[in-house]
């Protein structure tokens, strides 16, 4: 018995270190990459403002070709949303919408994910050189859920990756042949 005892007790203070732990942990987490893009920002401005063509360059659209997405709202700027449903658990269900929109500066999402709870998006553009800055950046609250903090410190490492991976293709649509011939925008 004495045996139980002890793993019981080792248990109840590993659950108190992580509770107790998880209140230490920042409340919120950030997470960020950027790219230098060889275009104007009034043309990144004009991709990122609109959700028609993010699946050209999104991260996670190839991860699920069965993904149904459906678009609400304008085309462009504030109010514009996208809705997507995936049972893969990697790319889940949620909504996406403009909550701000800056010509050729700032474009702000918010993100529900269901089950998972709300974030926010952000992309800064600044010119630099005959280019552009382009910043995305995360923001997500995770209050006084210990748990949800302990999440937070991996978030970097879970968001980071997409992030580049999405810029990385971001800058390859917006530098490519395609764009600077002026081709019709396609649909998403």
């Amino acid at each position: 018995m004495s045996v139980l005892k002890r793993l019981l007790a080792v248990l109840a203070l590993l659950l108190a270190l992580v509770v107790v732990g998880g209140f230490v942990l920042p409340s919120s987490t950030h997470v960020e990459r950027s790219v230098v893009i060889a275009r104007p920002p009034a043309d990144v401005f004009a991709i990122l403002n609109s959700y028609r063509r993010f699946n050209e360059w999104s991260p996670w659209h190839g991860r699920d070709p069965k993904t149904e997405y459906r678009f609400e709202g304008p085309d462009e700027g504030v109010g514009a949303a996208m809705h997507w449903s995936s049972e893969q658990s990697d790319v889940g269900k949620g909504r996406q919408s403009i909550i701000e929109s800056v010509p050729n500066r700032t474009v702000a999402t918010r993100l529900e994910f269901e089950g998972q709870g709300d974030a926010l998006a952000r992309f800064t553009l600044t010119a630099e050189g005959e280019g552009t800055r382009v910043v995305w950046g995360f923001d997500t609250e995770h209050g006084m859920n210990p748990i949800s903090r302990w999440f937070g410190l991996m978030l970097d490492r879970w968001v980071g990756g997409d992030f580049a991976q999405g810029l990385a293709k971001l800058k390859v649509l917006m530098e490519s042949s395609e764009m600077d011939s002026g081709a019709p925008e396609s649909g998403g």
